[in-house]
């Protein structure tokens, strides 16, 4: 049995956190050029170069990419041959965004109660952990800060059978439009279909870690949807800023699951511009 330091889970988390929220990856830079390459609207492609420049700012700075440093979300992929030592993991991993969020001055964005009182609880914490046990012997650590206004436009439906390919293209078109500029487009749509309501919900957020950022379902009939759903959502004319034009999604990733003979769950999770997460495997 191979052993790590909840120390060790928490120094990996802080950094992460800071990294993601101040470094852009290569592969949303690069959709941000191919955008401007192709953008119609002359104020989209102002928005594009404004984003590219925001991107490097950040980088050379240290500054965060957004004032919205977001509610962080934590996907751990945990070998069943691995024990974690000197604490509990999943406070190692609180702890890792106590710490991140003050190395790296980040925001504070979390409340609680959630209604009502609504207290700020002063350090991002506590983080949305989902944690699945693999095989092996490594800990796979994924930071992926999720800003509020690109989240509140998320969506979920319970679709009939009979509603199929079609009912699906509807409703996540549909949603987007909904979603106008709130989002801070030019998005990134994470699109789940299948399974339960709660796992609909969670395969479209893993949607949006796909990289590089485009690559395509590994199903043809799936990577057709992604670039059907593209087109259809780029032909909203919402544009990057939501000042119009004809870039509004830069990619749509879906995942898929199986499901119940009498379900067909769709939901739809939205990335701003600032497409952030950041990986490690210790």
């Amino acid at each position: 049995m191979r052993e790590i330091s909840a120390r060790a889970v928490s120094e990996s988390v802080a950094r992460l956190l800071v990294e993601a929220n101040t470094l852009l990856g290569a592969d949303v830079v690069s959709a941000f050029e191919k955008g401007a390459a192709c953008e119609s609207s002359p104020a989209g492609r102002d928005v594009f170069g404004q984003l590219l420049e925001n991107a490097e700012l950040a980088r050379r700075s240290g500054v965060p990419l957004c004032q919205d440093t977001g509610l962080t979300v934590v996907f751990l992929e945990r070998g069943q041959d691995l024990h974690v030592t000197g604490g509990d993991l999943r406070e190692a991993v609180h702890a890792g965004v106590r710490k991140g969020c003050k190395d790296g001055y980040l925001r504070a964005s979390v409340v609680s109660p959630p209604v009502i009182r609504r207290v700020n609880t002063g350090d991002n914490t506590p983080a949305i952990i989902h944690e699945t046990t693999v095989p092996g012997d490594r800990l796979r650590i994924t930071v992926a800060p999720k800003g509020g206004g690109s989240e509140n436009m998320s969506g979920l439906t319970m679709l009939r059978p009979a509603d199929g390919r079609e009912g699906v293209r509807r409703f996540v078109v549909e949603t987007v439009a909904k979603a106008g500029s709130n989002p801070c487009p030019p998005v990134v749509v994470g699109v789940g279909i299948g399974g339960t309501f709660e796992l609909c919900a969670l395969i479209a957020k893993k949607a949006l870690l796909r990289e590089p950022l485009g690559a395509p379902n590994p199903d043809p009939d799936f990577a057709q949807l992604e670039r059907d759903l593209l087109a259809d959502i780029n032909r909203l004319g919402i544009g990057p800023g939501g000042l119009g034009g004809n870039v509004t999604a830069l990619a749509v990733h879906v995942e898929t699951h199986p499901c119940h003979i009498a379900s067909l769950p769709v939901a739809v999770n939205i990335n701003c511009h600032s497409h952030r997460h950041r990986e490690e495997l210790l």
